[in-house]
């Protein structure tokens, strides 16, 4: 593990701190902002409005959700960083309490514009005024026929607040507070450690450290078994309610409007996936080969594969991703070398800091925050490079008003992953030991495996906890053993899980914050191996076309976005083609196993 000093992010160009009294400032004014604004844009709603109306109103619209998402992510980044630090939690629950205020004031908004006759909503999409705002408006009339009306949003809101927000933020409570206890290798007693600490030891050399670590880590969450899984009980049945009173016609509706797709490319995608299960296991069987293991366990995947694995300084990891995004195109590397010369990134791992890593996209006006917890391992490495991915497709997208700011999910990952991608193949040009060129393509594979198959294993689990809580409550044991079964279609004959693994649905957070959010990531890592193979063919000619799809944020729809480079996301052939470049890249580790023996 690093020794370094690792750089913390400073927040202090929005806030000086929970307290500043530039909040409470903020909060009131929003406050009184939005009754203004429902005040003097509802009337307009009742005659017949014009272009220029709602353009004016649109940006003023705009204006007021800016107002509201300062503070409010400002409250998330700092919570995020130190959930303990003084004033954490307190502004955590004001923020949102406005956000809650707020919400309601400018709810009949959106619903105004949804109730538009299908003529006048049509005649103003098409006006030059709105063409700023053509896709928001167009994509948002897509929920027009399972929204309530406002007397009944209204109450969702409101019941919202103490209600589903609750249990979210009970969970992120319960997990940021968890406190893990275990002698470190090298070590002589046990010391509080964090989870992400925990998690970092299944990329060490010692068999017995991967599997203590990790079952100490799901041990933990075991204990907090009544709670998560109150969580998990009550978050499933309240979408479900949920979607039946807005009559959907299936529970991952909500999330096919938000990502843009439909239900039939989504099972598509999952289903070519699932076909793919033997390219993991493949892999899986020569990894157990290369350790030289008679069992391998689900915590030796990551194991390395040199009893002295490379461990990296915080300061070299920093220079290789700047260096292979400056080698695609000088326009992403100055986007992220800006994260360090602004101090918009938070590196080390502490008790009371957000597990895993994120980008913070702010919104136009404000630039991006980059979390991390760096521990000097390849795959942190990587994570580097993933996260600024998401942080300079934010900058890059700054021109968009908040309307198209952020990406539809399909694109989510698509920087993020590119970037990844631009690292691997810069550290393999580098690398000449033929030790190191199999490692890294194993982890490589590795986490294409990952945020592939892995990823469909937990859109497969959380579907069928869903199924089954339609019918009633669920046990932890429940919960662990549909979990079970669904890796255990990816594991195959290769790998023996731990028993301690029955615990680890309860520390996948996506499952709380966001409906089958998982499939984003199937989606974005085979769009990304799509468009890198585009990248491989077309050379140079690429590069202002990838740049000015970052760029364009979620401006358009994901055909017309993708529409530069002759990929159609309908087709099961093009995610196929995916997971023919993985089979290639285990053909190539073959090779490079083979020339070094």
């Amino acid at each position: 593990m690093t020794t370094e000093i690792l750089p913390n992010w400073n927040l202090e160009r929005l806030y000086s701190g929970p307290v500043d009294a530039q909040i409470k400032h903020d909060l009131e004014k929003v406050v009184a902002d939005a009754a203004s604004f429902r005040d003097t844009a509802e009337p307009r709603f009742k005659g017949k409005i014009s272009a220029e109306d709602l353009a004016q109103l649109l940006s003023e619209y705009e204006d007021l959700q800016k107002k509201i998402l300062k503070p409010y992510m400002f409250a998330q980044l700092y919570h995020a960083a130190d959930s303990n630090a003084d004033g954490a939690r307190a502004l955590m629950n004001q923020v949102r309490e406005t956000w809650s205020e707020v919400s309601e004031q400018t709810l009949f908004f959106e619903l105004e514009l949804m109730r538009l006759p299908e003529d006048v909503f049509s005649g103003l999409c098409s006006h030059e005024r709105l063409q700023p705002y053509r896709h928001y408006l167009k994509h948002l009339h897509e929920y027009t026929p399972y929204m309530l009306s406002e007397q009944e949003e209204r109450v969702i809101k409101r019941k919202d607040l103490t209600g589903k927000d609750a249990f979210v933020q009970l969970y992120d409570d319960i997990t940021s507070e968890l406190s893990f206890s275990y002698c470190m290798p090298g070590e002589e007693s046990e010391q509080e450690v964090s989870g992400e600490e925990l998690l970092a030891l299944l990329y060490h050399p010692d068999g017995d450290v991967r599997e203590e670590s990790f079952t100490v880590f799901l041990t933990e969450h075991a204990k907090q078994s009544t709670a998560m899984t109150a969580c998990f009980n009550n978050l499933l049945l309240d979408h479900r309610r949920e979607c039946d009173l807005r009559n959907y016609p299936d529970i991952m509706m909500p999330t096919h409007l938000d990502q843009e797709t439909d239900p039939r490319m989504i099972e598509a995608l999952m289903s070519v996936t699932e076909q793919n299960y033997s390219l993991g296991q493949e892999y899986f069987a020569l990894k157990k080969e290369l350790l030289g293991l008679e069992v391998m366990k689900n915590t030796d995947i990551y194991a390395p594969l040199d009893q002295s694995p490379r461990n990296y300084a915080f300061t070299e990891a920093k220079a290789l991703v700047l260096e292979a995004f400056h080698a695609f195109a000088p326009e992403l590397g100055n986007a992220a070398e800006k994260f360090f010369e602004e101090q918009r990134i938070d590196v080390p791992p502490k008790p009371g800091k957000s597990s895993g890593a994120f980008c913070q996209g702010m919104m136009p006006g404000e630039l991006p925050y980059v979390l991390v917890n760096y521990t000097g391992n390849l795959r942190d490495l990587s994570t580097l490079a993933h996260e600024l991915g998401h942080g300079v497709h934010f900058a890059l997208a700054q021109k968009q008003n908040l309307y198209h700011y952020q990406a539809s999910l399909p694109f989510a990952e698509t920087a993020s992953v590119f970037g990844e991608m631009l690292l691997t193949r810069h550290l393999l040009q580098r690398e000449t030991d033929p030790q190191i060129r199999i490692a890294l393509l194993c982890t490589k594979l590795e986490e294409i495996i990952a945020t592939t198959m892995r990823q469909n294993v937990l859109t497969r689990f959380e579907l069928a906890a869903h199924k089954e809580r339609a019918e009633g409550l669920l046990s932890p044991e429940r919960y662990g053993e549909l979990w079970w079964q669904e890796n255990a279609k990816l594991f195959g004959e290769q790998i023996e899980m731990i028993e301690a693994y029955r615990w680890g649905w309860s520390y996948i957070s996506h499952f709380i914050h966001a409906r089958f959010y998982c499939t984003s990531y199937v989606i974005g890592e085979l769009l990304v191996l799509g468009l890198y193979q585009r990248y491989l063919e077309q050379g140079e000619e690429f590069v202002p076309k990838y740049l000015e799809l970052l760029a364009r944020g979620g401006s358009a729809a994901p055909r017309e976005l993708l529409a530069p480079f002759a990929i159609d996301l309908s087709e099961a052939d093009f995610w196929q083609q995916g997971y023919n470049l993985v089979g290639e890249m285990l053909s190539e580790l073959k090779q490079v196993i083979a020339a070094s023996r």
